[in-house]
Parts: structure tokens; C-alpha cells; sequence
């Protein structure tokens, strides 16, 4: 048992379900949206992005990509939310947009996960 591998499954899964329990519920409600859900996504997401950070092969590359795409979609999401909450302009388009861009890093966190168990079941040949 390779315990970075473990380290690094457990934050990009963590990761993906974190960002699924923000994103799953109605899209133009944002009552139904968590917001502490999404801090932890992010704040799991970062993590799982620095730990990639050491891997200098071709797969450790697009596993880096994917997490700073789905990095970049949290974080310009609680943006959004943050300003629209202080400029009390928060409406359901709003919402859509914020879920929206959660549902883009989910997409992404489903691709790095599909990409590391892929390249796990490969180093196992």
C-alpha cells in the first residue's frame, strides 16, 4: 500500500462529494445550496490541488489541470455569491449561476477521479 496514493484518492474523493452535496438540489434556490458546503469544497479542492503539485509525470499533469479548473469555478463562485450577497442583488439567476459554475467543478472533479482510478488500475498491470 502506497500511503501518498491513499493521501492523495482520499482528498481528490472528498473533493468530488463535497462538491456534489453543494451542487445536488434545486438550481434556482440557493437555499437548497450550503454555503459552508462550498467553503469546504474549496478548501478540500486546494488541497487535493497542492498534493498533485509533486507529481512530474504526463497523468500527475492532467490530474493538476483538473483541480485548478475546478479551483477557479469554486472560487469565482463564492466570489459571485460574496458580492451578490453584499450588493443584496441575490435572485435566482444568481443561484443558477453560482450552482452552475459549482456543477463545471463538478465535472471536473469527476474527470480527476475517472483519470486516477484509471491510472491506479493501470500501475496494478
Amino acid at each position: 500500500m502506497n500511503l501518498e496514493k491513499v493521501r492523495a484518492g482520499f482528498f481528490i474523493i472528498l473533493a468530488m462529494t463535497l462538491n456534489f452535496g453543494f451542487f445536488y438540489g434545486d438550481i434556482d434556490s440557493i437555499a437548497h445550496h450550503d454555503k459552508y458546503e462550498l467553503l469546504a469544497a474549496i478548501v478540500i479542492n486546494l488541497i487535493a490541488t497542492i498534493l498533485k503539485l509533486g507529481d512530474r509525470t504526463q497523468m500527475g499533469s492532467v490530474l493538476l489541470a483538473t483541480s485548478l479548473v475546478a479551483d477557479i469555478q469554486l472560487i469565482t463562485a463564492a466570489t459571485i455569491w460574496t458580492i451578490a450577497t453584499y450588493n443584496q442583488v441575490m435572485g435566482s439567476h444568481v443561484s443558477v449561476l453560482i450552482v452552475s459554475l459549482s456543477g463545471g467543478a463538478l465535472l471536473a472533479n469527476i474527470t480527476s477521479v475517472i483519470l486516477y482510478v484509471g491510472d491506479t488500475v493501470k500501475s496494478k498491470r
